[in-house]
């Protein structure tokens, strides 16, 4: 019983440590592609200060409507048996949510572009999405070479 005890405590200890490192990583990115973004829009500390909630909200909104998405797309996989269990008539209606939420997902970037038109010119619109691309890319390049290290 003790065994267990100790067994049960020391899972949780690192299942916890294995989150707040998570947590902290997903900070540490967040805090880099600000710097990131900061530096190739140039901004300056008044419009920063504009930008960056209306970025962050956006951002939000559109992890919100992907993990939305995701989750419910694969609650109905799982109860169907996976895609061989499904019929072309589920089939079709996967298809169709798939494309309802690629629709929130535009209107979100669209409502996005209203907020921040206000706030950066287009030409600084244009770089902020070349430049989201650039961080994405180079976190990716990072990621491999540090994966085929070990």
């Amino acid at each position: 019983m003790k065994k267990i005890v100790t067994l049960l405590i020391v899972l949780l200890f690192v299942s916890l440590n294995l989150l707040a490192q998570k947590t902290k990583n997903r900070e540490k990115i967040k805090a880099l592609k600000v710097a990131f973004l900061t530096e190739k829009l140039n901004l300056d500390t008044q419009t920063a200060q504009k930008f960056w909630p209306v970025y962050n909200e956006h951002e939000e909104n559109l992890n919100a409507i992907r993990k939305k998405g995701m989750s419910a797309i694969k609650d109905k996989l799982n109860k169907s048996g996976g895609f061989e269990g499904l019929n072309e008539k589920e089939a079709k209606l996967f298809v169709k949510n798939k494309i309802d939420f690629d629709e929130k997902e535009l209107i979100e970037k669209k409502d996005f572009l209203a907020k921040v038109s206000k706030i950066l010119s287009y030409k600084q619109i244009l770089k902020l999405h070349l430049s989201e691309r650039e961080f994405t890319r180079q976190l990716m390049r990072k990621y491999r070479k540090r994966r085929d290290h070990k």
